[in-house]
């Protein structure tokens, strides 16, 4: 894990923000790179500034962070990892922003200490969706619609270890969490998780997870 992590903080709250600085601020490690209060400005501000993460909220005037988070991660590497901070409410903008490709989720109740670890995690190259974003927001956006059962017929299936780390992957486990589990390397799981995208044809391992759901593999 890298030593140090700067952050963009992007939320139209600027009581939000300054509580989020306030906290941040206080940890070791962690510099505040920068303030956004739109997704434009987020946009902007990232690329002024070059953050390690960027703390984005969903929901903001004008351009929202979900068109600004499908913006950055589509950047050249090395690029900003986006953080997406959500009230979780299960709506379609929510569906959008699982969609845009961001590199972690976590909700706006969670503690200090899991918003710090997470953007730890983020900051590292990681990935992370909270369990409960994982288990109720993804499982209610797929009772939404059938599942797309025509979509598991994959050209080169998983095999039975990519299975595994795919369901894990969906109960919203980190891949130090993985490789505990499953008694790997962390690189072992890398590979598996690369692997997993590529039958996938999936950008990032949250959009197998969304995989996952739409197609109904969590329900075999």
């Amino acid at each position: 894990m890298s030593p140090g992590v700067s952050v963009l903080l992007a939320d139209d709250d600027a009581v939000v923000r300054g509580g989020l600085r306030a906290l941040l601020d206080a940890e070791p490690g962690i510099t505040v790179a920068g303030e956004a209060a739109t997704g434009t400005e987020a946009v902007r501000e990232a690329r002024r500034s070059a953050p390690d993460v960027v703390l984005m909220d969903v929901r903001m005037p004008g351009r929202d962070g979900v068109w600004a988070t499908g913006e950055i991660v589509r950047w050249p590497e090395p690029r900003p990892r986006v953080l997406i901070l959500t009230t979780f409410d299960l709506d379609d903008i929510v569906e959008e922003a699982l969609a845009a490709g961001a590199d972690g989720f976590l909700l706006k109740r969670s503690t200090p200490e899991q918003l710090v670890d997470g953007i730890r995690v983020v900051g590292a190259g990681d990935a992370l969706v909270a369990p409960q974003v994982t288990r109720r927001l993804l499982a209610t956006l797929a009772r939404r619609r059938p599942p797309d059962r025509d979509r598991l017929a994959l050209p080169d299936p998983l095999t039975e270890r990519e299975a595994q780390v795919l369901r894990a992957l969906a109960e919203g486990l980190s891949n130090a969490e993985i490789a505990g589990v499953f008694h790997l390397s962390i690189e072992t799981v890398r590979t598996h998780l690369k692997r997993i995208l590529t039958k996938l044809s999936v950008r990032d391992r949250t959009q197998a997870v969304v995989w996952a759901y739409r197609t109904g593999f969590l329900e075999r």
